[in-house]
């Protein structure tokens, strides 16, 4: 299939690492190698960070997360639960410690980056259950932290994404922390693999069909007929009463339509939602940040993120 990739990305599709999720270990150390080949500039001198471990889900290990508070905060301020992407197999904090500093730093908030667990060591519940843990200390813990506990905004992207939506509804319907906002960049949210972008593009760079079925082989396993919508949001019946949503995609990633099919859904049950498919994209193309598409769409996300934790006057 031709493809008009933007102009500022085509040259560097053929550079990109194919992504081979049958060796799990070799992913995860190719994924951190192409993050650290492409660092973001960032500043951490306004900021305190620290390491913490706090508690888990019950019967499970403390959950890892690391803090980021900016160093002259005045008062309470919004603070961001943040969960990194990865296909639910890789990532971790340190890989996206750059892109946590660059929030924290861009919206002067504390921000609090989950280790969740991966599969397919540890498959669905563990990961959305550790942040969901993560979220519950965050909030109790928001003086300590100077966060104000009714402005948490879920900040995520790709597989981050996915479980940023569904944090949303987990914590809706346990009655748990009210988030005030959902920003999900590329989620993954649809474990059916149906929709057309999905069925087309087999070979996208850095995410594929491929790659999403491995990906949710190694989460969900083999039995699929009763899958959570804490697993898949996609699969949730009511989405009504949900924080309100910036969701993007990109034109040529597998998991575009449903993203854009999950923001309709919202709209439909009464829930804000801002909606931006990026042009001439792919998964995960944001990283190359010379691009001008890849910085409009950076300052799209803080533009939002800052309007959902009421920092432009709106609350």
């Amino acid at each position: 299939m031709d493809r008009e990739y933007d102009p500022d990305l085509a040259s560097t599709v053929p550079l990109l690492p194919r992504n081979d999720l049958s060796d799990i270990e070799a992913a995860r150390r190719g994924l951190a190698e192409m993050v650290a080949a492409n660092p973001r500039a960032v500043d951490e001198s306004g900021l305190t960070i620290e390491d913490r471990f706090v508690p888990g889900p019950p019967g499970a290990p403390e959950v890892a997360v690391r803090v980021f508070r900016p160093r002259d905060a005045a008062g309470p301020q919004p603070g961001v639960i943040y969960l990194h992407g990865g296909g639910f197999v890789m990532g971790t904090v340190d890989v996206e410690h750059g892109a946590a500093v660059a929030v924290a730093s861009a919206l002067d908030v504390p921000v609090v980056s989950v280790e969740y667990r991966l599969a397919p060591e540890a498959p669905f519940p563990a990961g959305i259950e550790d942040c969901y843990a993560a979220l519950v200390w965050m909030h109790d813990h928001a003086g300590e932290l100077g966060v104000d506990p009714d402005r948490i905004a879920v900040l995520g992207r790709s597989a981050g994404g996915g479980l940023g939506g569904a944090l949303a509804l987990l914590t809706r319907d346990r009655g748990g922390p009210r988030l005030c906002f959902q920003c999900l960049g590329m989620p993954v949210f649809d474990d059916r693999l149906e929709t057309t972008s999905m069925r087309d593009f087999v070979d996208t760079p850095l995410w594929n069909r491929p790659s999403a079925e491995i990906s949710w082989q190694h989460y969900l396993g083999d039995d699929r007929t009763d899958v959570s919508p804490y697993a898949a949001p996609a699969r949730a019946s009511d989405l009504r009463g949900l924080p309100p949503a910036y969701i993007s995609t990109n034109e040529y990633d597998p998991l575009r339509d449903e993203g854009i099919q999950y923001a309709l859904r919202l709209l439909e049950a009464g829930v804000h939602v801002e909606l931006h498919s990026f042009p001439g994209t792919f998964h995960g193309s944001s990283m190359i940040q010379t691009a001008a598409v890849s910085r409009r769409a950076s300052i799209e996300e803080m533009q939002a993120l800052r309007r959902g934790l009421g920092l432009d006057g709106s609350s």
